[in-house]
């Protein structure tokens, strides 16, 4: 498998830069595996095509603010800090990428917001651009953690070119996230409306839950052509015995189970 296989040019004025007002109104695209024909509905129709012998598994990760931006010392240049992960609680140690990476060395400090009241010292490299920060912050975790997060931003993907926006911390976020740690949303449960989950429960339509958490992943280009070699960040998965003991059990019996991580 190559890597040449999968390109193609996507026009930038066919990226949708905002959602549909409505969740489950975005577009839907059916393909019948068995004739090839192909129909075009919006999203809430999916419930046509399941019925109670279904069960949805959806990723209940919560995305984070892992975006912000801050300024070099002395230079005063900008740096943009996408937050991966935090290592440790204690120390304050996150791991990070960092744009652009070639101004950022071991021993820089890095200042956010608009009195540079937070501060971050950069420790280690890590990759090409991804360094270790130590934030230098005196108070409770969880009351760094909240005052790091209101320095962010939702991580919108790259290739929405638009400035952040208020709805944006809403609407990149399923309905149903629950456990903190993801830097992007899981895209196909994005369009899952309140509505439509109750109307797939009245159908009697099954649901289980596990916790996948994206992360540095998403955001690695693929720098080979042969798509055999090519080395994928695991992501960080939990799946708790109710969730695995449903799964398990329809898949015993004549059910289909349909995962919607992505």
């Amino acid at each position: 498998m190559k890597l040449s296989q999968f390109k193609f040019k996507l026009p930038e004025e066919k990226i949708a830069l905002h959602p549909a007002k409505y969740r489950d109104e975005s577009r839907l695209m059916v393909v019948n595996k068995a004739t090839g024909r192909i129909e075009h509905k919006v999203f809430k129709d999916i419930l046509e095509y399941f019925d109670d012998k279904d069960v949805f598994i959806f990723n209940d990760t919560k995305v984070f603010p892992a975006r912000l931006y801050g300024n070099k010392e002395k230079t005063g240049a900008r740096i943009e800090v996408f937050l991966l992960r935090e290592l440790n609680e204690e120390l304050r140690l996150w791991d990070v990428l960092v744009d652009p990476a070639r101004k950022i060395r071991i021993g820089n400090k890095l200042y956010f917001g608009d009195d540079d009241s937070m501060v971050a010292e950069v420790i280690d490299n890590t990759t090409s651009r991804g360094r270790t920060l130590r934030f230098l912050y005196d108070g409770p975790h969880d009351e760094f953690k909240k005052a790091l997060y209101a320095l962010g931003e939702a991580p919108l993907p790259s290739f929405i070119r638009r400035p952040v926006e208020e709805e944006d911390a809403e609407r990149f976020q399923t309905i149903f996230a629950k456990n903190e740690g993801a830097v992007t949303a899981p895209t196909a449960g994005l369009h899952f409306s309140r509505e439509l989950m109750k109307r797939m429960e009245i159908k009697g339509i099954d649901f289980a839950y596990v916790t996948m958490h994206a992360g540095l992943g998403n955001f690695r280009e693929i720098d080979v052509e042969d798509l055999t070699i090519r080395w994928i960040p695991n992501r960080c998965s939990l799946i708790l015995r109710p969730a695995a003991l449903s799964i398990r059990q329809k898949m015993r019996t004549d059910v289909s189970v349909r995962w919607v991580p992505l």
